[in-house]
C-alpha cells in the first residue's frame, strides 16, 4: 500500500510537475559531484561534511519552490470582441491565498496546442493573502474558435538552481471575429446612393417632419405646429418621420460549386462583416443570411456581435453536401428589394446558381474584385 501511494505521487508530480537545471545548477551539480568523489576518495570528514551541505541546499531548493506554487488562484480574463489582426488585452490574475507564506519569482506562460508562449509576466514577490494582476496583449491573425489550453507557472526560488514548473488546467475559449476593413470608397458611394434610393418614409417616433394634419381627440398639444395653426386659424399638429426606416440583408454563400476553390471565401467573409459594420454605423437594421443559417432584423451592438459571431464560425462547405432550403432562402431577396428593402449578396467565388437566384436583388459584390 506505501509504495502505491509513492508511485500515485511521482505519477501525479512528473504530470503537472516540471523541473529543469539553470546553467548556474548545472554547475553547483559538477561541485557536488566533484565533493563527494573527493570524500569517498580521502575518507576526509570535512569532505563529507560540505557534501552534506550541499545535497541539503538541494532537498531544500525543491521544497521551498514547490510551496511557491502551490494555494494559488488563477484567473484569466479575455474581452468579448476579439477581432481577427486586432490587437486584444488579456488580464491575469494571480492570488496567493496560503495564509503564512508569500510566493517569489513567479513566471507565467500561456500554454497553446500543446506549446508555452511566454507572455512576460513576471511577479517577484505576492505576500501571503494578496494578488496580482497583469495585463499582456495578444494578436490572432484568423478568425474562428481559439483556445488557451492552460497556464504553466514557473519558479526559480530560492537559489536559482532549477527552474519547476506547474502546469495548470486553465482552459480559456475566444471566437475571433473576422477583420474589420475600411470599404473601397467607390462601393461606398454606391451603397450610399442604394440606401437614400431605397429610404421608405414612415410615420412614427422621430425627429424629421412627415406631415401635417389637423388637430384631433387625443392628439399630444406638444406637436400642435404653432405657425400653421395661426396662419390658418385652426389647430394644426406635425407627424414624425420615424428615424429606423431602412433595412438590408447581407447574405453570403457557401456552398463551393464543384471544381472550384474557396480562395477568396476569408476575403469575402471579412468583406461582409465590414459591410456589416458600415451598415450598422448608418443606423440600418441589419439580416445575415450565411449558408442556411439566417439571423433576423436587429440594430444595435448586440446584434452587431450577433452578426460578426456567425461570420466567425461559419465555413465553406461542398456544393453536394449543402442543403437546397439555402438557394431557396436566396431566392427571396429579390422581394425584398422590390418592397424597399436594400439587399447586398457578396460573392466569394462565381457561381451561377446564387446569380441566378438572387435576380433582382440591390448588389452583387464580387469578393476577388475589391483586393
Amino acid at each position: 500500500m506505501r509504495f502505491e501511494r509513492i508511485r500515485e505521487f511521482f505519477r501525479w508530480f512528473y504530470r503537472y510537475r516540471s523541473l529543469r537545471l539553470t546553467p548556474e545548477g548545472v554547475r553547483y551539480l559538477l561541485l557536488t559531484l566533484a565533493v563527494g568523489m573527493a570524500a569517498l576518495n580521502t575518507g576526509n570528514n570535512l569532505l563529507y561534511l560540505l557534501l552534506a551541505m550541499l545535497l541539503s541546499l538541494i532537498v531544500m531548493s525543491g521544497i521551498l519552490s514547490e510551496q511557491c506554487l502551490r494555494h494559488l488562484v488563477i484567473r484569466r480574463v479575455i474581452p468579448d470582441n476579439v477581432f481577427a489582426n486586432s490587437p486584444a488585452t488579456v488580464t491575469l490574475s494571480i492570488a496567493n491565498r496560503h495564509p503564512r507564506l508569500p510566493s517569489f519569482s513567479l513566471r507565467a506562460l500561456d500554454i497553446i496546442e500543446g506549446q508555452a508562449v511566454d507572455r512576460g509576466i513576471h511577479i517577484l514577490h505576492l505576500p501571503a493573502g494578496a494578488s496580482a494582476s497583469s495585463s499582456y496583449p495578444v494578436l490572432f491573425t484568423r478568425r474562428g474558435r481559439h483556445v488557451i489550453e492552460g497556464l504553466r507557472l514557473q519558479t526559480r526560488f530560492p537559489f536559482g538552481l532549477f527552474i519547476k514548473g506547474a502546469n495548470l488546467f486553465l482552459s480559456s475559449e475566444v471566437v475571433v471575429y473576422p477583420e474589420i476593413r475600411p470599404l473601397p470608397d467607390s462601393l461606398v458611394h454606391d451603397l450610399t446612393v442604394l440606401g437614400h434610393d431605397q429610404a421608405v418614409s414612415k410615420r412614427g417616433p422621430g425627429s424629421g417632419l412627415y406631415n401635417l394634419r389637423e388637430y384631433r381627440h387625443g392628439d399630444d398639444s406638444r406637436t400642435i405646429h404653432w405657425k400653421t395653426t395661426a396662419r390658418q386659424s385652426r389647430l394644426i399638429v406635425r407627424e414624425t418621420e420615424t428615424e429606423d426606416l431602412r433595412e438590408v440583408t447581407l447574405a453570403l454563400p457557401t456552398a463551393v460549386p464543384e471544381g472550384r476553390a474557396p480562395e477568396f471565401f476569408e476575403q469575402a467573409v471579412g468583406l461582409t462583416a465590414s459591410l456589416a459594420v458600415f451598415f450598422q454605423q448608418q443606423g440600418f437594421a441589419l439580416r445575415l443570411l450565411v449558408g442556411e443559417r439566417e439571423i433576423p432584423h436587429g440594430a444595435g451592438e448586440t446584434h452587431l456581435h450577433r452578426v460578426l459571431h456567425a461570420l466567425a464560425l461559419c465555413e465553406p462547405a461542398p456544393a453536394r453536401q449543402s442543403d437546397a432550403a439555402a438557394v431557396v432562402g436566396f431566392r427571396t431577396l429579390g422581394d425584398r428589394t422590390a418592397h424597399g428593402e436594400l439587399t447586398i449578396v457578396v460573392m466569394p467565388w462565381p457561381d451561377p446558381v446564387v446569380e441566378a437566384a438572387c435576380r433582382g436583388v440591390s448588389r452583387l459584390v464580387p469578393a476577388w474584385e475589391t483586393r
